[in-house]
């Protein structure tokens, strides 16, 4: 899972008592199970903003005292899941890379939707995958792949994190089938991700003429959310499963859809008129 590549790196990045610095929106702080310090023994300093800034870096990292915690890794997250699928400016990646590699600090990339965020900015993907020293990449979210990650680094960090990943029980003998899966993906399931990104505008503009909507940022790829005005989530999400439309609540008022290979146009379609026709 992505889970399991992005604690590979941390650790492989990390000593036990040093700090990570990472957004407050982050998958690895989040949603990884309470990771960092279970598998790592570090600390986090949280940066409350979706994207983090070659500043924000500079302004966190802890000075060279016993009494600190030492700053050893930097990780950002593109696109950002909590933040709506939302895609950092590479310039601003390139400062932060200049930042880490002056104080001697890892760079990992949780490039969970990765794609999404090439797809959507046209990176190249050389320039931009040599910004890091390690990349997550999800296969089955956007690429449609059954299950599987796969971990990005240099051949001496691989090393490392193989060692890592047998240490937290990881290792599988069986996994060509899976990687089959994959090299299909990336031959096949990277370009048409454009139609995920244009069937999710389609989606916010279903939803933005609604009473019972309060806003709906326009998506910059696969992911829509929106928050609701003067209700909570669960009882929409209700009506839309009772109507075929599977949603996840992303807090108390807030519901995230997200478009992938598996929803075609004409899917995409009924949900728009199912979101038309509902009222509360």
């Amino acid at each position: 899972s992505g889970t399991m590549t992005n604690q590979i790196a941390i650790q492989c990045h990390t000593q036990p008592g040093d700090e990570v610095i990472c957004s407050s929106y982050s998958h690895i702080y989040n949603y990884e199970g309470g990771g960092i310090a279970k598998n790592s023994g570090s600390s986090v300093r949280l940066i409350p903003n979706p994207f983090l800034t070659a500043q924000d870096v500079l302004d966190n990292i802890n000075p060279a005292d016993d009494h600190y915690a030492r700053t050893s890794l930097v990780s950002i997250e593109d696109t950002v899941n909590k933040g709506g699928g939302i895609c950092y400016d590479i310039e601003e990646i390139k400062k932060l890379k200049k930042v880490c590699s002056d104080h001697g600090l890892g760079f990992h990339l949780d490039g969970a939707r990765v794609f999404n965020a090439i797809v959507s900015q046209k990176h190249d993907t050389q320039e931009y995958g040599q910004l890091f020293d390690s990349i997550s990449i999800c296969l089955s979210k956007g690429l449609g792949c059954p299950v599987g990650s796969v971990l990005l680094g240099s051949e001496e960090f691989i090393h490392k994190a193989h060692r890592s990943r047998k240490g937290m029980g990881g290792g599988m003998r069986q996994a060509g089938f899976l990687a089959g899966a994959a090299l299909f993906a990336l031959d096949n399931n990277v370009e048409r991700m454009d139609e995920d990104h244009q069937r999710a505008h389609q989606l916010a503009q279903a939803l933005s003429g609604k009473s019972w909507v309060k806003n709906v940022p326009a998506p910059e790829t696969n992911i829509v959310i929106f928050e609701l005005e003067g209700m909570e989530a669960a009882p929409v999400i209700k009506a839309l499963e009772n109507k075929g439309i599977l949603a996840l609540p992303f807090g108390k008022t807030k519901i995230r859809l997200v478009t992938h290979l598996d929803v075609g146009q004409e899917k995409i379609d009924q949900a728009c008129e199912v979101i038309s026709s509902l009222s509360f």
